[in-house]
């Protein structure tokens, strides 16, 4: 275990490096945390909160909510409201401006930039967001020795990163996955694997997508039976763990319910660097996942 370890802490503390610095800031009289988009004289501050995307534009010590209310089917666009008071001592126009993080980005950079010349815009504009969820299910275990194709219980963990501007149809999951043996079948598998997602449909209440598998530690345990000519049977037992690329395909959906994803699983579908054993896949999950 100890090669594999390193792969996926290196990988996430990539993806972790690119995070906003956060900070606490009381808004009337709540206090949320909140990671810094833009810094300047106009300072735009946002996160998601109970599975929403809030603005915060901070003047001076003022700190205001950008909202945009719908009532009666119109949107209001408070926003527009605040920053144009906000920024009425430079020439910068609202009118254009949309409640998200690129838009105003712009907006906040382009005021800044006005009110002083050296100020330095960032343009990598992300907003990372983790789902962290638990899942149960069954599968036939394919990639083993099952001659009887028996079912076996199957429970884990997901830690999905998403990019919620850039790259907001992909995803990078780790993933902890335990197969329990059964009576038909005396195999076992803890197996931690990175996972790449690809949304190929996206809305605010409704994913799907493609699910592929590049890399996994997995430590399995398997208890066979060997009949010798003329002799009595004989139980071996095999265990040990092992690291390899797998490249396997699988599909899968997260539907927004409350304030996170029910999310189903049809894994390790096609698998173009294992064997199978021939048997037609059957690896099905179903789970939740909250945003963090």
């Amino acid at each position: 275990m100890k090669p594999f370890l390193p792969h996926f802490v290196w990988l996430f503390l990539l993806f972790a490096g690119t995070l906003q610095a956060q900070q606490q800031y009381t808004v009337d009289g709540q206090t949320y945390t909140l990671n810094t988009e833009v810094d300047g004289e106009l300072t735009l501050l946002w996160n998601t909160i109970d599975g929403k995307y809030r603005y915060f534009s901070k003047k001076g010590a003022q700190i205001e909510e950008l909202k945009n209310t719908k009532q009666n089917g119109t949107y209001l666009e408070e926003y527009k409201v605040v920053l144009k008071q906000q920024t009425k001592d430079a020439a910068v126009s609202t009118e254009k401006v949309n409640l998200t993080l690129p838009s105003l980005h712009t907006f906040f950079a382009k005021y800044n930039k006005l009110k002083n010349p050296n100020f330095y815009e960032d343009s990598a504009t992300i907003a990372l967001q983790f789902r962290l969820g638990a899942f149960a299910g069954i599968s036939n275990s394919i990639y083993t020795s099952n001659p009887t194709n028996a079912f076996q219980p199957v429970a884990g963990i997901d830690f999905e990163l998403i990019d919620a501007v850039k790259l907001k149809r992909h995803a990078m999951v780790l993933q902890f996955k335990q197969t329990f043996e059964s009576d038909e079948h005396k195999y076992s598998a803890s197996q931690l694997s990175l996972n790449y997602r690809f949304k190929f449909v996206k809305t605010t209440k409704f994913d799907a997508f493609i699910n592929a598998k590049f890399a996994a530690f997995t430590y399995s345990s398997r208890e066979y039976t060997v009949i010798p000519f003329g002799g009595p049977a004989q139980v071996y037992t095999e265990s040990g763990g092992d690291f390899n690329t797998p490249l396997t395909f699988g599909i899968g959906a997260d539907v927004k319910v409350g304030k996170g994803f029910i999310t189903f699983n049809y894994s390790d579908i096609v698998g173009l660097n294992v064997d199978s054993n021939s048997e037609f896949p059957i690896d099905l999950t179903l789970g939740y996942k909250f945003v963090l």
